[in-house]
């Protein structure tokens, strides 16, 4: 299983980002994909999941408004769209992948575990004031 993150870079306050991952070695279209970040000194944070078998989505409320994810089964690419950046965004952003979408809202939802699930590198996304 691999995923691997692209799209970050440094953008001003109001700004936006198309984050990717590329991803191969698993069953795309029945898993689910978590977007993830954590910035310096803080925890990792579930902002995001997408069951790619029902498009079944969640979003933590500090992103709701702002972030989209979609994916593309064909490619198996799934893509995190970060609008109306704040500079509490900043961050190294994670693309995950683990078999449903339950667990994913599970671990987001402050149960579940990390030991499950495959990850990428991540990609760094800077807000400027």
């Amino acid at each position: 299983v691999q995923l691997v993150e692209s799209g970050g870079g440094l953008v001003q306050t109001g700004g936006s980002l198309r984050l990717s991952c590329a991803t191969s070695g698993f069953d795309f279209g029945d898993w689910a994909i978590g977007w993830f970040r954590q910035a310096p000194g803080k925890e990792r944070e579930a902002i995001s999941c997408l069951g790619n078998r029902d498009n079944s989505t969640y979003f933590t409320d500090s992103v709701k408004g702002r972030f989209s994810v979609s994916s593309d089964t064909g490619l198996k690419t799934a893509s995190l769209q970060v609008s109306r950046l704040k500079p509490e965004d900043s961050a190294v952003y994670y693309c995950a992948a683990i078999r449903s979408f339950f667990l994913c809202f599970d671990l987001a939802s402050g149960g579940g575990e990390y030991g499950r699930w495959f990850w990428g590198r991540g990609t760094q996304v800077t807000v400027s004031s």
